[in-house]
């Protein structure tokens, strides 16, 4: 018997077609980003999703970077520079990554937000790991992750599973290693079928809030409240970090429908290429 939780998404079909049609036409009502990330040694991850957002139709668009980034960051989003960006400095580390006395910061500008992009770049630093688990104890609205926002989080009960509002833009060998500590019922392997992969996030996701954007077997994946769609694509380059932004500002314009917004999301972007 086929099953009725996997949908089918083509490059020249949307699933959701009304969704696009429904989109803000005003940038006012177009919703807010704060998109954090970035480190002293790598800050290209936030530049990336910025660009990537304004491509998505964001409205309002915050960057928070580390501030010993300040005197030299203008120059890299010069290019970048429009009227719905504001780039704002949080306390860093000597190290040069966000520094854990951030939280307060954080949470005022998240507050701000319709969504939060914790987009990557963070580096590997023991303060900005309280950080980032402290936010994400104490926030409960929309956080998507991405890139190495995903490593502070591969602990068993890991709120990328657990966590209510919140999204992991992974690829199979994080996930691969997501689920080693937080287990589905079916191992997640390589070299598995798309189909198996996408009855064992149909289970985990209806089995926990968490929702899920990866890629397999030459298709984009969206699995969100035990629904799953796939949407068939060559190979993408850098289609975490962009397509994590995309997914943020889909879901944000449209938090009452995350399934419909995310597979939709995967149509937009691909899109654009």
């Amino acid at each position: 018997m086929a099953n009725t939780y996997w949908l089918k998404q083509t490059r020249d079909k949307p699933l959701f077609e009304d969704l696009l049609w429904s989109r803000p036409e005003n940038k006012r009502y177009a919703g807010k980003l704060l998109i954090v990330g970035g480190n002293l040694h790598g800050f290209a991850a936030p530049g990336s999703a910025y660009g990537a957002a304004l491509k998505a139709d964001i409205g309002t668009c915050r960057i928070l970077l580390p501030d010993n980034l300040k005197k030299i960051v203008t120059l890299h989003f010069s290019h970048l520079q429009g009227s719905s960006l504001e780039i704002d400095y949080a306390p860093s580390t000597l190290s040069g990554s966000f520094s854990k006395t951030t939280l307060a910061q954080l949470l005022e500008s998240a507050e701000w937000a319709d969504g939060v992009l914790l987009a990557g770049d963070f580096g590997r630093n023991s303060e900005t790991a309280i950080l980032l688990e402290g936010f994400m104890n104490k926030f409960a609205g929309q956080v998507t992750i991405a890139q190495d926002g995903l490593d502070y989080f591969w602990g068993s009960k890991s709120p990328l599973i657990e966590r209510f509002s919140t999204l992991s833009v992974i690829n199979l060998g994080k996930l691969q290693k997501l689920a080693k500590h937080n287990r589905p019922a079916t191992p997640i392997l390589h070299n598995m079928m798309l189909a198996d992969l996408v009855a064992t996030l149909h289970d985990w996701t209806t089995a926990n809030p968490g929702q899920i954007i990866t890629r397999h077997a030459d298709h984009f994946i969206i699995a969100s409240g035990g629904q799953v769609s796939t949407t068939s694509s060559a190979e993408e380059s850098n289609w975490q970090i962009e397509l994590a932004a995309y997914a943020s500002v889909w879901w944000l314009q449209q938090p009452q429908k995350p399934f419909e917004a995310l597979t939709s999301s995967v149509f937009d972007y691909l899109k654009e290429k």
